[in-house]
């Protein structure tokens, strides 16, 4: 029984973390507001590592930025640099990019100010800082704001804090990022000579005309790439429902993932089960004999073991959904990790075990049954 109670809380617990992972993940993606497009480079379906393609550039940003409808436009390009600070050094993601993007990623200054358009167009040597590089490069309590880093080398002057913001759809840490502006990103930190950006964020005005606005913005680019009728676009749209469908079939896959883990044990509990009931069987053969003799039938015994295979699993699971229940909360409170218990999972857990107990049960059961009663009166 000991291993049902393992087997049904670890279901429980492995899909409470799983579906917990995907709430928090659409519950990040739906903040960001139903009205943004995502313009990334390369065809859709195709695998894009950072920097190897380089399809879409700032002009293009510039150019959807003057469609009717688009309220703004966040270019990006993402990176990666040592910053240090005095005698400190941390190893953090480096976003460049415009000062649209507070609005599209509801990014709230929690000291100094965020760079304007004159800092991108001037290329200016500024940042502004998350939580987590704060924590890493200053002392507690010190005010980062006119101090200077240096990112690779290059040095930069601080005229932000931002405050916390959280794990991104992704669970990446979006604390742990600094950002600067994206033309000092593209030529005096990460070198891009051609423009190129990672992403576009478009952020819609009126969410009825996200399709159109779509729509125009693939026909702006395929004019711009100058590409024929036949060829297939060098870009791709995403909008939020699609990001969502994504996020959920992976964090659902992850969840099942999880669970088929965990149902292993629950399948060493049913060959627990198996031959405790084995057991039983050779202990109790004199008492089979006797009430096979006095009119019990084959069919009878066979029930009488089936069911006690069935009382173990029932037991084993409510034991194993108390702990499993416990477990996700333990968890949630020491891991920092949201969990979520469904009755969907604790009613699989329980089928899946009934059906383990009965699985298994059954090759005891049906030995029972065939037992002679002569020779099981005579059994010592």
């Amino acid at each position: 029984m000991l291993g049902i109670i393992i087997g049904v809380a670890a279901v429980i617990l492995m899909m409470s973390i799983g579906q917990g992972a995907q709430q928090q993940v659409l519950s990040r993606i739906n903040s960001l507001g139903s009205n943004l497009l995502t313009v990334m480079p390369g065809a859709a379906g195709q695998f894009v590592r950072s920097g190897n393609v380089n399809t879409l550039t700032l002009k293009d940003a510039q150019a959807i930025a003057k469609l009717t409808g688009v309220a703004c436009v966040a270019p990006t390009v993402r990176g990666s640099a040592l910053a240090t600070c005095g005698n400190k050094t941390w190893t953090t993601s480096i976003s460049g990019t415009t000062q649209e993007i507070t609005d599209i990623s509801s990014l709230e200054i929690e000291q100094g100010r965020f760079f304007s358009e004159s800092d991108v167009n001037g290329i200016s040597a500024v940042a502004v800082i998350g939580q987590t590089v704060y924590e890493n490069l200053f002392d507690s309590g010190a005010d980062p704001v006119g101090s200077e880093i240096r990112l690779s080398g290059v040095t930069f002057k601080v005229i932000g804090l931002l405050k916390t913001i959280g794990a991104s759809s992704g669970g990446d840490d979006r604390d742990d990022t600094i950002y600067i502006p994206v033309t000092t990103a593209q030529i005096r930190l990460l070198g891009t000579t051609n423009q190129s950006v990672n992403q576009v964020q478009v952020q819609v005005q009126d969410i009825n005309q996200i399709s159109t606005v779509q729509d125009e913005i693939a026909s702006l680019l395929r004019k711009r790439h100058r590409l024929s009728d036949q060829a297939d676009d060098d870009f791709n749209i995403r909008d939020i429902t699609q990001i969502q469908n994504t996020a959920q079939n992976v964090t659902g896959i992850l969840t099942l993932f999880l669970a088929g883990v965990a149902m292993i044990s629950l399948i060493v509990g049913g060959i627990g089960i198996m031959n405790i009931m084995l057991v039983s069987v050779t202990e109790r053969t004199r008492e089979i004999g006797l009430r096979m003799a006095i009119g019990a039938t084959r069919q009878d015994i066979l029930n009488q073991f089936l069911y006690e295979a069935i009382l173990l699993s029932l037991t084993g699971s409510f034991f194993g959904i108390v702990f499993g229940v416990a477990g996700s909360k333990i968890f949630s409170y020491f891991a920092k990790w949201s969990t979520a218990i469904s009755i969907q999972a604790v009613v699989l857990s329980v089928v899946f075990a009934l059906i383990i107990g009965v699985f298994f049960g059954y090759y005891p059961a049906r030995r029972a049954s065939r037992l002679n009663p002569a020779e099981a009166l005579s059994f010592e």
